[in-house]
Order: C-alpha cells, then structure tokens, then sequence
C-alpha cells in the first residue's frame, strides 16, 4: 500500500496492456503512481479514455493529460492520412512509427517529474514483441537517462533520474502472464491502432496482431473487445 512516504513516479500510460502493466508494477514496488498520457493527434480518443479508467483502476494517485499537436508535423498512419496496414509483415520500421513520439512524452514526463520531486520514470517500451521502432530499444533509454542527468536541474545538483523500462525484454505473452499475476484487467485497456470510439480493436493492424498472439502464447483468454 502506498502512503505518503512512499516515493513519487511519473508513468507514462498509453491505455495498451504494456502500460498497464508498467503501472502494477510501479505500484507493487512501492511507488505512487503519477500517471501520465500524451494527447498527441492519434486516430483516436479511446485509448487515452482507456489511459484514464487503467490509472485509476490501479491505483494511481492522479491521472494528466498532456495535449501537443504532432498531427501538424504528420509523417505516421497515426497522426496523418496514411492508412494503418492490416495483416502485413512487411520488414523495415512501418508507417505506424510516429517520429519523436516517445522522446517527446519522456521530455514531458521528465519535466513533470521534476516539478514533483520525483527521481522515477517509468515507461512500458519493449524491444522484443515490438513493431520495430527506434525508441523502444534499450540503446534509446539508455541515452534519454543520460540526458536526463545532464539536462535537468535535479540531474545537476546530484539527485540522480532514472528512466524504468521494466517490459524492455519481455515477450508479449511475459507481460500478459505478468499482468494477469498482477491484477490487471486487461478488458479496459486499448491496444489497436485504430480503435473505435468504444475502444473495440479492428484485429488486423500489427499492435493487435502482436497482442492476440500474447495472450494465445501465455494460454490466457484474449479480453479484447473487437469490432
């Protein structure tokens, strides 16, 4: 149970299973959760009313929201008019990567925890069962933590930040195994990349391809709810 001694987080919540379970996690060692989630011109809102009801659901101390335009930038089938590809292997970084997204949610949630007082930062990345983005590599935490104590007054004066990547070398089915230990209900959170309104998944796109085959690896039940 958290208290007021226990110390401060700021977590970075999407409103998917990884960050969900990023929370529990956060929660389980101890921490009080600022739960953070980034309005940053995406397809939908569902996720981020997903973001909202997994925080508090879990047991965090306060959920923001933070509302930037990336959509003026475009340049991702999640943030211009470029459609989201369905049932597609195809190699390389797909259209789906948004540039900058997740170094720029770091750098707001590195400035709120500053105004909190806090040294924590935790964040849902992973390099395993990914999409093959650039920042959600190890080598790309790493780097922002680096920043993190050369760029911040708490990082000057000695305090020391740290950035948690805790599912960075989990398998899908890992996490859905963690988070069914943990609690969560994974029938709140939203995964695809193309919701609807009501948070129902399309099934196709690669976030839900990756998430089905999570659940089916860890031989839990699929929660999801699809159009």
């Amino acid at each position: 149970m958290n208290d007021n001694s226990s110390p401060k987080a700021v977590v970075l919540v999407s409103g998917g299973m990884d960050s969900a379970v990023t929370i529990a996690l956060a929660r389980e060692q101890g921490y009080r959760v600022h739960a953070l989630s980034v309005a940053y011109g995406q397809r939908h809102s569902s996720e981020l009313q997903a973001s909202a009801e997994v925080s508090h659901a879990l047991g965090a101390v306060e959920h923001k929201v933070v509302t930037i335009d990336l959509r003026s930038i475009g340049g991702s089938a999640l943030t211009a008019d470029i459609d989201v590809p369905l049932d597609s292997d195809a190699p390389g970084i797909p259209v789906t990567y948004v540039p900058a997204r997740n170094t720029i949610m770091l750098s707001i949630a590195l400035g709120w925890a500053e105004v909190l007082g806090s040294r924590d930062i935790w964040c849902g990345v992973n390099a395993v069962d990914y999409s093959g983005y650039p920042d959600c590599r190890p080598a790309f935490v790493e780097a922002f933590e680096q920043l993190a104590n050369v760029a911040t007054k708490a990082g000057v004066e000695g305090l020391g930040l740290r950035i948690h990547a805790p599912l960075m070398r989990m398998s899908k089915a890992d996490i859905a195994r963690e988070g069914a230990r943990l609690g969560v209900d994974f029938s709140r959170t939203v995964s695809c990349y193309q919701a609807d309104a009501d948070g129902r998944a399309c099934g196709h796109c690669d976030a839900c391809r990756l998430r089905a085959q999570g659940f089916r690896e860890a031989g839990l039940s699929d929660p999801t709810r699809y159009v």
